[in-house]
């Protein structure tokens, strides 16, 4: 019968490879991974799509990823909880992007419209149970939400408005 052994060495990092750029840290791909609670693979099947990208690599080869990237990967695994299919997902992080280079703007922004959208779904499985509730219940109801609706529709068109300026 045959052992198989596993042996693990330490590794250590030198000090010529730190991953910093000015004040900015870099992560490598498992510490990204680790730190976005997904798989190393996930990150080479994003990076491969398109939908992440390495800010530079290092004299070693090894793939560095900034803080953003680490905000748009958080991004993408909140919208594939959401259903979204990684096409979807990409069409949505393109267009932000180029609304805004701005990665804070584009990150709320990104944020928004998938809150928008999940009340959009969260409305449509609504549709049903307010069909079977009397008329003056569903109206009832349906007052309340689209006062307060009609207010934060009001409060983002202003603000848009105010910002195309």
């Amino acid at each position: 019968m045959r052992r198989l052994w596993k042996l693990h060495f330490p590794t250590f990092e030198l000090a010529s490879e730190v991953n910093i750029i000015g004040d900015m840290k870099l992560f490598r791909i498992g510490e990204l991974a680790k730190t976005a609670g997904v798989s190393e693979r996930t990150i080479d099947y994003y990076t491969k799509l398109g939908l992440i990208a390495p800010e530079e690599r290092t004299q070693k080869n090894y793939r560095l990823y900034s803080h953003e990237t680490l905000t748009r990967l958080e991004r993408i695994v909140q919208m594939k909880q959401e259903k979204y299919s990684l096409e979807e997902i990409k069409q949505s992080l393109e267009k932000w992007r180029l609304v805004s280079t701005e990665e804070q703007v584009a990150s709320k922004l990104t944020t928004l419209e998938l809150h928008v959208q999940q009340l959009e779904r969260e409305v449509n499985e609504l549709k049903p149970l307010l069909g079977e509730m009397k008329p003056v219940q569903a109206r009832k109801m349906m007052a309340g939400l689209l006062t307060k609706s009609a207010g934060t529709m009001e409060a983002l068109k202003i603000l848009l408005e105010n910002t195309m300026m």
